[in-house]
């Protein structure tokens, strides 16, 4: 089953970022400290008691200024065309304006369900102001203060109530569910065309298939597998298909229901950044991935692999484990190498190690190099099993958790994908107090 998808929408400086954060429990705008992922974005997840959605911020529109005006507006709009839910955030301290009513015919027009969220109702004096926005013709108004965290369990409750409970779903595990993700233009239809060996993909109408993404059944070597393509896009129109917001938005819906994520780069023009940005989605959702450099019939010295590879390892350092397939899905070359890897990741990413020799990895990588001390203290850890799957989880019982540093954790990964074939899955490492 796909998770529901909900929209801000607003004009400029009405709070739609802070509630956004709020919303999804962090700043999603400050950059993190892992190496090459940029974290200023306007997507997230919610999770509030058995639901979980997709959120999406929006940039504000204001008709009276030309300047990025349009692209904005576009974006506003694939946001509206993608959500279940729209929550329309206007600021309860001033009056309707144009720029109101603007926004209200946009969501009139969409038949979407409409929250408007009335923002900045901090105090009871305020909170009778609600009732101006009325005016906009919506029957669900709902006064909050984004900034001081006034009336979210409220909004929730609205936000959620025509969703089902535990909406997420897992399907047979004995088919290989692969996500064809990427930024536009790089080559994914081709792709799975060529994977298919057709001149067209079928489109199969499976039940789960998120909106504007194609599932593709066929089997390889006696397996069975599911192929998420997300390179079809509902609207026509170039403005639509060069907004790269929206290609994420698109490789989230698919990442969500895959196990393995082919992330596709283009040869012919080499990485940028918002490839780094899906990459960080198919990271942070736990799933093996294989790197695809498709159009390599293009690339002049077609030998100089190891000159490549070398860039992509230095520009993804942060999915280091990674596979690197070098491949035309134009002629085809290469094309045979792929399915084998996919294959190989995702049986590492359902990987189980025995505890004794789990154990027995641990011990020596301790053997050979001790944790540092802090303040007298040093890291014991008495014991290591695995906890779970999808990908691979690692608990570990220590005497302290509070004395564990990232680069000895560090050092832990890096011994455990030493010992074990873990290529193309992250994995987690858990630390836990003996006692607890």
């Amino acid at each position: 089953m796909k998770l529901p998808t909900v929209a801000l929408v607003g004009k400029p400086n009405v709070g739609k970022s802070t509630i956004f954060n709020k919303l999804i429990g962090k700043k999603v705008s400050i950059i993190e400290d892992t190496p090459g992922v940029t974290r200023d974005r306007i997507y997230g997840d919610v999770i509030y008691n058995d639901y979980k959605f997709h959120i999406i911020d929006t940039g504000g529109i204001d008709v009276g200024k030309e300047l990025f005006n349009n692209e904005i507006k576009v974006q506003t709009q694939i946001a509206i065309d993608e959500a279940d839910t729209i929550l329309f955030v206007v600021d309860g301290l001033e009056e309707l304006n144009v720029n109101d009513y603007a926004i209200r015919d946009m969501l009139m027009k969409s038949g979407k369900k409409v929250i408007v969220v009335v923002n900045k109702l901090d105090n009871v004096k305020r909170s009778d102001n609600i009732y101006n926005f009325y005016e906009l013709g919506f029957s669900d108004v709902i006064g909050i203060s984004g900034e001081h965290n006034l009336g979210f369990g409220e909004l929730l409750d609205l936000i959620v109530k025509d969703f089902s409970k535990n909406n997420i779903t897992e399907e047979d595990n004995e088919v290989i569910k692969f996500a064809i993700i990427g930024r536009p233009n790089v080559g994914k239809s081709s792709l799975l065309n060529a994977l298919l060996n057709e001149n067209k993909a079928i489109v199969s109408d499976i039940a789960g298939t998120t909106r504007d993404a194609v599932d593709t059944p066929f089997k390889y070597d006696g397996k069975e597998f599911i192929a998420i393509d997300t390179a079809g896009i509902r609207k026509s129109g170039k403005i639509y298909e060069n907004i790269e917001k929206y290609s994420v938005l698109r490789s989230m819906k698919a990442i969500e229901r895959s196990d393995v994520c082919l992330l596709v780069i283009n040869a012919e023009e080499g990485i940028i950044e918002h490839d780094k940005h899906i990459a960080s989605y198919a990271l942070e959702s736990g799933k093996a991935i294989v790197i695809v450099v498709n159009k390599w019939d293009t690339v002049k010295d077609k030998d100089d692999i190891k000159t490549y590879t070398k860039l992509i390892r230095e520009e993804f350092k942060f999915i280091s484990y990674a596979p690197i397939v070098f491949l035309s899905a134009l002629t085809k070359k290469r094309i045979h190498t792929l399915l084998p890897e996919i294959i190989k990741v995702y049986e590492n990413h359902h990987k189980e190690i025995k505890t004794s020799i789990l154990n027995d990895v641990i011990r020596e990588a301790v053997f050979l190099n001790e944790p540092p001390s802090y303040k007298g203290k040093r890291l014991k850890i008495y014991f290591v099993n695995q906890s779970g799957t999808k990908p691979p989880k690692f608990t570990l019982n220590v005497n302290s958790k509070g004395l564990v540093h990232f680069s000895y954790e560090r050092y832990l990964e890096n011994q455990l994908r030493e010992n074990f074939d873990l290529e193309g899955t992250p994995i987690i490492l858990q630390f836990k107090n003996k006692n607890e």
